[in-house]
């Protein structure tokens, strides 16, 4: 995916250029650690003529305004009036404060600008400070990291599977909700599709899949032969449909009906699908897919999905379970991913096993108000070495704020029951996309 940042360092000439030069390089040299690819004028953008030149065919997916000394009003509205794309307005400080001149002045430029951009009605992020503070590094970086999520919304494919089951509607998407918030398509199909496209496979179709699910799960011999052929002709329909049509995410109906219509779980199908960078969500939750597609595509790796299960106030944890369907990769050494039999219908495969300790862990979800509206769930911490909590996956996370508190509040503010836990610490970028995308973000 092409993107593109552009850097708008504005100012006036009437200031000393010589810090604002000094300020200049200094901020590209931090762009260019971020994105190597970021777009930057040849010099500092003194002039609504040298601003309008510059912006001249560019077509962004990021702005980085900055006011390397003041400017007024007029730049601000020049940019707005060109793109409409995410924004970050950046104020540099002071140099040198020492009773005499005043060298920049970009704080009262970054309030003319703000007060433009929310004139325009125009969402934005914001950070103070110089180039060589690992704050401002990591607030760029976090913001780049939005915008990107952004723009692959607005590519993505996300794939409804069958219907939620009764009592679960709250995973239930429409299509013109989600083209309208994320810019995704939706694409809705039966569950029975893809039951009888796996039925049609014979045993030497299927021979591939079944040798690649072995090299990921330990034990497939001790479960019934059956159902693992069973379980290799879901993973070859699955994986072909997704690769046919482009997909990047999806939620997939499970129970009852491939237990009652085909005899095998699909659980473990979604577990490798996820490791094989396709978010997959089970209970047919679609926004869970998405939350998952969110987290994994700013961290790079696999997405624990689940239900809260479990709090202990001496540990300060929360646990995460499902039936059986995590990604193989988060699997603890000592025992790997193993097959084992649903819990309530006695049939495999399944996946059992505890997810190794992560250092940073953040548990998100994008859910609904109960007027309909779109909310994010935010909630940072460390998943601890922990042996499986219960018959299929589990992970226990640490939070960094009161365990008890995040448990209560969450379910009096009526969260929907499943979470994705991102490996790695993604809070401030899902503040920042929940700002461009007109979210609130509630971070607990």
């Amino acid at each position: 995916m092409s993107f593109e940042t552009i850097y708008i360092p504005i100012g006036v000439p009437t200031f000393h250029l010589e810090s604002a030069g000094k300020e200049f390089e200094k901020s590209i040299k931090l762009l260019k650690s971020i994105d190597e690819n970021v777009v930057v004028p040849d010099e500092m953008l003194l002039g609504i003529d040298k601003l309008g030149a510059f912006l001249e065919g560019k077509n962004p997916d990021l702005l980085i305004v900055q006011n390397i000394t003041f400017a007024n009003s007029a730049y601000i509205s020049e940019v707005l009036r060109k793109f409409d794309c995410p924004v970050l307005l950046w104020t540099l400080r002071e140099p040198v404060i020492d009773g005499g001149r005043l060298r920049l002045n970009s704080l009262t430029g970054a309030y003319s600008a703000a007060n433009a951009l929310k004139a325009f009605g125009r969402p934005f992020e914001y950070i103070f400070g110089s180039p060589e503070e690992e704050r401002v590094k990591e607030k760029i970086n976090a913001v780049y990291n939005a915008a990107r999520v952004k723009k692959a919304l607005g590519r993505l494919n996300i794939l409804q599977i069958g219907h939620t089951p009764q009592g679960f509607g709250f995973g239930r998407a429409l299509d013109s909700e989600m083209m309208k918030t994320f810019g995704s398509n939706l694409i809705s199909i039966e569950a029975r599709e893809l039951i009888d496209k796996a039925k049609s496979f014979s045993d030497e179709e299927i021979k591939e899949y079944l040798e690649d699910a072995k090299e990921r799960i330990n034990c497939l011999d001790e479960i019934a032969e059956n159902n693992v052929l069973d379980f290799a002709r879901l993973y070859r329909a699955y994986d072909e449909y997704v690769k046919e049509n482009n997909i990047g995410a999806l939620s997939s109906r499970c129970w009852p009906d491939f237990f009652t219509s085909f005899g095998t779980p699909v659980c473990s199908v979604l577990g490798i699908l996820n490791d094989l960078g396709v978010s997959s969500a089970c209970e047919a939750d679609t926004y869970g897919a998405l939350s998952m597609y969110i987290a994994q595509f700013i961290t790079g790796k696999s997405v624990f999905f689940g239900d809260p299960v479990s709090m202990d106030e001496n540990e300060n944890t929360l646990t995460f379970w499902h039936c059986g369907m995590a990604p193989c990769s988060l699997a603890r050494e000592d025992t790997g991913a193993c097959a084992g039999l649903h819990c309530n219908r006695k049939i495999g495969p399944t996946l059992e096993f505890g997810c190794k300790k992560e250092e940073k862990v953040t548990v998100f979800r994008i859910g609904k108000k109960a007027d309909g509206a779109f909310r994010m769930f935010v909630c940072s911490g460390e998943a601890l070495d922990k042996p499986k909590q219960f018959i299929g996956t589990s992970i226990v996370v640490k939070t960094k704020n009161n365990a008890f508190d995040i448990l209560n509040n969450s379910v009096t503010s009526g969260w929907e029951p499943h979470f994705a836990v991102a490996m790695g610490d993604i809070e401030e970028e899902a503040k920042a996309l929940g700002n461009m995308l007109g979210i609130e973000v509630e971070a607990f």
